[in-house]
């Protein structure tokens, strides 16, 4: 990898990866919608709407790998999701192969598999089970990640992402957390791992409480360096602040699970 764009880079994850990335690869191409506000002198950043196919045509010529993290990142309505995220990820895999992109690291979500129950242990061959029309998009992208990996040949890592941050936040994220240096590592092997052809894996740190097999991952080298319980009586003393969610705090996907619920598989039916 000489050089990789990062789309997205304006957003949350995007703005903490683009200090970890700095000199893992030679060069180092930022794209968003908007101007990161503290782009500095040396990053080099070209605006692009995912929306847009020559947009993002430019932004890709010319790079060998793709973290691809652009999107709206929380529910949304249909035609924001759409957009932002059925087209835009459309563009963007169609962008690579037309440019001859060598791989692209696609940030899933958690939320392709959010209703599973919390008490279940899932791999990454589960059904999935969307919980949001913004994991509908995500469950959308892993199969066209499939698509160009097995149809065009590009090379495909798709990073089912918890929750990124410096510490997990509350008992779910006790679960799902992901710290930046462990993302960091998960990236790289699908950028530069040789057995990468096309791959799901789980964000998730050492945790203790976690719901997913991350074999996958694991068999490729990953080796998490942060543990989630480090950090458990911060989190359950936030966690107990919470408003109880009958529906949100039994499916993996929590609020996504909550948020517009109607007439749908209750805890007690399962």
């Amino acid at each position: 990898m000489q050089t990789v764009l990062v789309t997205g880079a304006a957003g949350g994850i995007g703005t903490r990866l683009r200090q970890l990335l700095k000199g893992v690869y030679p060069n180092i191409r930022l794209s968003d919608v908007r101007r990161p506000a503290d782009l500095a002198a040396d990053e080099a950043f070209v605006a692009a709407d995912l929306a847009s196919m020559a947009e993002v045509e430019n932004a890709v010529a010319g790079v060998d790998g793709i973290v691809h993290l652009g999107g709206f990142s929380v529910e949304a309505p249909w035609e924001t999701i759409l957009q932002a995220n059925i087209v835009g990820c459309y563009n963007l895999f169609e962008a690579a192969r037309r440019h001859r992109v060598q791989r692209v690291v696609f940030a899933s979500s958690n939320h392709v598999v959010g209703f599973y129950p919390r008490r279940r242990r899932i791999g990454v061959d589960a059904a999935v089970r969307p919980d949001s029309r913004y994991g509908v998009s995500k469950a959308f992208g892993e199969a066209l990640g499939a698509l160009y990996a097995f149809k065009h040949g590009l090379r495909v890592t798709c990073i089912r992402i918890g929750n990124v941050g410096d510490a997990p936040a509350d008992r779910r994220r006790l679960s799902i957390w992901l710290a930046p240096q462990d993302l960091l590592q998960l990236i790289r092997i699908g950028l530069e791992h040789a057995d990468i052809r096309f791959e799901i894996f789980y964000g998730a740190s050492d945790n203790a409480r976690g719901w997913w097999d991350n074999g996958a991952a694991f068999r490729l080298g990953y080796r998490p360096q942060s543990r989630a319980e480090d950090h458990r009586a911060a989190a359950l003393s936030a966690d107990a602040k919470l408003p109880p969610d009958s529906i949100g705090d039994w499916y993996q996907g929590g609020p996504f699970c909550s948020d517009e619920f109607s007439d749908g598989v209750e805890p007690a039916q399962l």
